[in-house]
């Protein structure tokens, strides 16, 4: 079981393990954002797994679980009661309700239909609806979703396989001929022979079987077609209301920093062991070089710089109205396995081209960390399950809800042809003097991450304040495209005195609102 979180987790520090007990006691202060939100831990049943791998709201008030075990788990939070609906699932990492009687969950081999045909609150039919990609045993082919169309289109996730060991000896689906041997790569179960010889031949991740490190599309009627390839470890999918697909990835190899990522169909985000499976592609994976992949690879719309921000961000979710919530809608929130906070994303897309900014929300030990699956009930409350595995993250079920005090945030960030315009819900007192911004970039190459690139301040000429004092414009010197730009607003009130929440804009410039563009040092080696 803990090999799971090795697509979500890097390892717990010895300070996370241990900082508690050799620091000096002391009052801990108030946790700020706990005078807007209220955070339940729920109660939950000691006979059931509280590791939640999926979860949705459900019309008439209930949550749908799925837990890492195997279960489907029906809460219904007015009577605080637990039924189990469902049981001997193959690792569900996702549910959604598909009729009144029926839910879609994916499970490790296959997207599966749970119908109650009897109605006695239990499934009697588990219907595959689609197991037409790859498996070789290995343990990180994991899989995502599903997500749902308005045209009722399911879309899932395939994560790739790790060189942490190999292939079993039964697979399912062809096995691609570019990848190395097939007897070479069972020779994993000699362990120790692998890591000190056989594994240094294999790629860092791989796909050997189809269609891993895509996201599938399929039909109600199960028909299935890839949609999107270039993935490592896809945890987190989404559709939002305009029927855009949301995916994040994790850190890795060919992967600098974690990205957030909109999908069209026929995009390619970026790691290469997926182009096996593109039909015209002839370049194994071992021999790709960077160049190869420059002109194909589409820009992240987000990125988090590890370690800051987030480690292992999971699933996006679309904002509702502002009064249930206390967010603008059209905005992101997104979760993380490894650092406790939700993080917002502020889209602003220029001509076509997706790109935006992230801003630390919720935060602190009442959220805590593993926060895998979320989805906003009827009523505006955000419930959010958590998974650990034995590693990073942690177990059980959370309801925050909006007290009705008013919060202070920025709402808006966009791009200006010579710096940022950033809005606000309230108005502020004064003009800000302490905005500091710095840019970087992140290599792409066949390395596991990258350091930040080309680190550097930029240089704040003006900053003015709009007549209706809710908005600020920062006028900064030129502009660079391939550059996250990280703006901190150090002394920012609005005018009841009230701090700003949120106060790192991390903004990912893909595109500039100008003809002549100057390419800056989001690098290739």
């Amino acid at each position: 079981m803990k090999i799971l979180t090795s697509l979500l987790a890097l390892p717990l520090t010895l300070g996370l393990l241990f900082g508690l007990a050799l620091s000096p006691i002391a009052h801990a202060e108030k946790n700020p954002w706990l005078d807007y939100y209220d955070i339940e831990k729920v109660e939950y049943p000691k006979t059931l797994d509280p590791q939640i791998s999926g979860l949705s709201a459900l019309k008439d008030g209930s949550i749908a679980l799925t837990t890492i075990s195997g279960d489907v788990v029906l809460y219904q939070p007015k009577n605080k009661t637990w039924t189990t609906f469902a049981t001997g699932l193959d690792q569900p990492l996702g549910i959604v309700q598909d009729s009144k009687n029926s839910f879609v969950v994916m499970q490790k081999p296959e997207l599966t239909r749970l119908v109650d045909k009897n109605n006695d609150g239990k499934a009697d039919l588990y219907q595959t609806l689609y197991n037409g990609f790859g498996m070789t045993g290995n343990y990180h082919e994991f899989a995502f979703g599903p997500v749902v169309d308005s045209k009722g289109n399911y879309y899932i996730s395939l994560n790739i396989a790790s060189n942490f060991n190999g292939i079993n000896q039964y697979i399912r689906g062809e096995y691609s001929d570019m990848c190395p041997p097939e007897d070479q790569m069972r020779q994993w179960h000699d362990f120790k022979k692998w890591m000190a010889g056989y594994r240094k031949q294999v790629t860092r991740m791989f796909s050997c079987v189809p269609f891993r490190g895509w996201v599938m599309k399929i039909s109600p009627d199960g028909s299935a077609e890839p949609y999107a390839s270039g993935f490592r470890s896809p945890a987190g999918m989404h559709i939002d209301p305009l029927d855009k697909l949301w995916v994040t990835d994790n850190q890795g190899d060919w992967i600098g920093t974690s990205p957030l990522h909109q999908i069209n169909q026929g995009d390619f985000a970026g790691h290469p062991a997926s182009l096996h499976w593109l039909k015209g592609w002839k370049i194994k994976h071992k021999d790709v070089t960077t160049n190869d992949l420059l002109n194909i690879r589409k820009p992240s719309a987000g990125l988090f710089p590890q370690g800051e921000l987030a480690n292992s961000p999971t699933q996006p979710l679309s904002t509702i109205k502002p009064e249930l919530f206390g967010l603008p809608e059209g905005e992101l929130i997104i979760g993380d396995m490894n650092i406790n906070n939700l993080i917002r994303f502020l889209p602003d897309p220029i001509e076509g081209v997706m790109q935006g900014t992230l801003i630390p929300f919720i935060s602190g030990d009442e959220l805590g960390i593993g926060n895998f699956r979320l989805d906003f009930s009827s009523d505006g409350s955000l419930w959010i399950g958590k998974v650990h595995l034995g590693w990073a993250g942690d177990e059980g079920l959370l309801k925050i809800t909006k007290k009705p005090n008013d919060i202070f945030i920025v709402n808006k960030v966009k791009l200006l042809p010579d710096g940022f315009e950033i809005r606000f819900n309230n108005a502020l007192t004064n003009v800000p003097t302490e905005i500091n911004i710095t840019r970087h970039g992140y290599h792409y190459h066949a390395k596991y991450g990258s350091e930040k690139v080309g680190l550097q301040k930029v240089k704040v000429k003006n900053i003015h304040l709009d007549k209706d004092k809710k908005s600020i414009k920062v006028i900064t010197e030129k502009l660079i495209t391939g550059q996250l730009y990280t703006l901190t607003l150090n002394d920012v009130n609005d005018n009841k005195n009230q701090p700003l929440m949120g106060k790192v804009l991390r903004y990912n410039v893909n595109k500039l609102l100008q003809s002549t563009e100057f390419k800056g040092a989001n690098t290739h080696d």
